[in-house]
């Protein structure tokens, strides 16, 4: 990637999830609205982070639409190890109440 933001290689936005995706385009779009505003007001200084940002909304987009049509795969969701939870009495009842019924149910 020779322009661009450092931190949206292509390689990471295979890793992304579709929220995270969604969540990163919002937020180029509203850096490219400040840049827009900075240059109409003449404060932009770095006129190359107008095309950088263009270019990974444009990468964003490619890899939503990629994902759609089913070019590009989805990253399997990552699984967030749950907190070991507390066995109550009630829980344990009625987790060795709940085979029992759907043994009867069969």
């Amino acid at each position: 990637m020779a322009v661009g933001s450092k931190e949206l290689a292509p390689v990471e936005l295979d890793t992304f999830e579709d929220e995270r995706l969604v969540d990163e385009l919002k937020k180029a779009k509203e850096e490219l609205f400040n840049l827009r505003f900075q240059a109409a007001t003449g404060q932009l200084e770095s006129h190359g982070r107008l095309r950088a940002v263009k270019r990974d909304i444009a990468r964003i987009y490619t890899v939503i639409r990629e994902r759609e049509l089913g070019i590009r795969a989805t990253p399997a969701p990552v699984e967030v190890p749950a907190k070991a939870e507390k066995k109550t009495k009630k829980s344990k009842d009625a987790a060795e109440a709940a085979p029992a019924d759907e043994t009867k149910e069969a």
